[in-house]
């Protein structure tokens, strides 16, 4: 289905045009005609499946041909990361390009300067406002924000927001809103915790489930078994071999980021982290140098595993081994991106075989074991059900360089048609934006 067939003003139909989207996602698809007939909407949908543009579209087209308070607050999009409301405020920019529509991203973690911008357009009215829960609720408390002409609430991850204890917050910020407003709520999963959540905010909610419960068949998915203290050579070995173009590294811990990246760093790979530990302004750097190519490769925590929305990532490697299934899904969803094909490695030391095996159970199917380097020495056998896994180097026999597959080696599989969506330079007059973010070329 392509985007002019959905009734979209021809401003929004501009700016899309302008990005270089002509054809819309499953999600788009059921979720944009029942937005713009009003309709709450209760949605399944995990990160990667367009759910943004799914919900921004429609509320720019309501904006700029319905009649609505001009210096007040009339859109509130609440997100559970900060990261996350960056790069929607961004997204936004480019579709409201050719448009008047006015939008901020409000969020902890920035200096003063930031906060009393955020204020001046919180207090003077602005369209759209993207926010994370605890930083709402310092502008609330203070007072000076008016959310009584709010007609659009959207809840984005709010399964990930209720994960980080932002519940209460949610409600109280609710409970500023008028009653007369559309809701929009956006979960990856659908548990009783959010069900109870749509009660007390939607109002006879459409039901959409377009959630992705197992990665696309185009991600390349291997799996290297080894002992803990093999997994940093045993990276070095597999970014050294194949020419991969963009690279994120997960690890559970932030310990593990730091070290990763230090040895990775030593080793001359193009290569930055990113963790809790880092300032705000360190962040969006390394982030907008990764997104721009000028940085190849990102060893993460999970932090970026959801709700960011980068393109083109050739190359996901779990350094640990992901705490569920659904986590698993959500790091590798990463890559195979936008039509384009992708890879993702795990690499799965002794003492996380059984977590393993419970993701490949609810995949359906063992993970191709690959062979590790002979060099690396001897590694354990793929043995999650037996007492060995989960413990140390066994004693008396191991079997040198590999793992399952013997004669399976790392693929090479990095054939990604399609980088990036074409471009169109326009100029643009008459936008007045308020934005703590630079205006993106669309």
């Amino acid at each position: 289905m392509y985007f002019d067939e959905f009734d979209l003003d021809d401003r929004v139909l501009d700016g899309i045009d302008a990005m270089g989207y002509t054809t819309a996602t499953p999600v788009q698809e059921k979720v944009i005609p029942p937005i713009i007939a009003g309709k709450d909407i209760l949605a399944c949908a995990q990160t990667g499946t367009g759910k943004t543009a799914a919900f921004l579209l429609p509320i720019l087209h309501r904006l700029i041909t319905e009649s609505h308070e001009t210096h007040k607050i009339n859109s509130l999009i609440i997100v559970p990361t900060r990261e996350l409301a960056v790069q929607i405020a961004q997204t936004l920019e480019g579709m409201s390009y050719f448009t008047s529509v006015s939008s901020i991203a409000v969020y902890g973690g920035s200096n003063g300067a930031l906060f009393s911008a955020e204020k001046k357009a919180l207090t003077s009215g602005v369209d759209i406002v993207i926010c994370t829960p605890g930083r709402m609720i310092a502008h609330l408390n203070m007072g000076y924000v008016k959310l009584d002409a709010v007609k659009y609430l959207v809840l984005d991850e709010a399964d990930r927001m209720l994960d980080m204890g932002f519940n209460d917050d949610i409600i109280k910020i609710t409970s500023f809103l008028p009653k007369q407003r559309q809701n929009l709520l956006f979960s990856a999963t659908m548990p009783d915790k959010i069900r109870k959540l749509a009660l007390k905010i939607l109002h006879q909610p459409e039901e959409i489930n377009i959630a992705i419960s197992k990665p696309p068949d185009k991600i390349v998915q291997e799996a290297f078994v080894v002992f803990e203290d093999q997994k940093i050579a045993l990276m070095k070995h597999v970014l050294s071999q194949k020419q991969f173009g963009s690279i994120i590294i997960f690890c559970s811990r932030k310990q593990n980021v730091k070290q990763l990246c230090h040895e990775l760093k030593r080793a001359r790979f193009s290569v930055e982290e990113i963790h809790s530990d880092l300032e705000q302004e360190k962040r969006e750097q390394v982030l907008m140098d990764f997104k721009n190519k000028k940085l190849k490769m990102l060893v993460a925590t999970d932090i970026l595993s959801r709700g960011i929305d980068i393109e083109d990532i050739d190359l996901v490697i779990n350094y640990d081994v992901p705490n569920d299934a659904e986590d698993y899904i959500h790091r590798i969803g990463r890559t195979a991106r936008a039509a384009t094909d992708g890879t993702a490695y795990t690499v799965v030391s002794e003492k996380e075989q059984r977590k393993f095996a419970r993701i490949e159970e609810v995949l359906g199917k063992p993970v191709v074991k690959a062979t590790v380097p002979p060099d690396l020495g001897p590694v354990p056998e793929y043995t999650p059900k037996s007492g060995r896994s989960g413990g140390g180097r066994p004693h008396g026999k191991k079997r040198p360089g590999g793992s399952g597959n013997r004669n399976h080696k790392p693929s090479g599989h990095n054939n990604r048609g399609g980088g990036g969506h074409p471009q169109q330079h326009r100029s643009k007059s008459g936008n007045s934006q308020h934005s703590g973010n630079n205006q993106p070329k669309p």
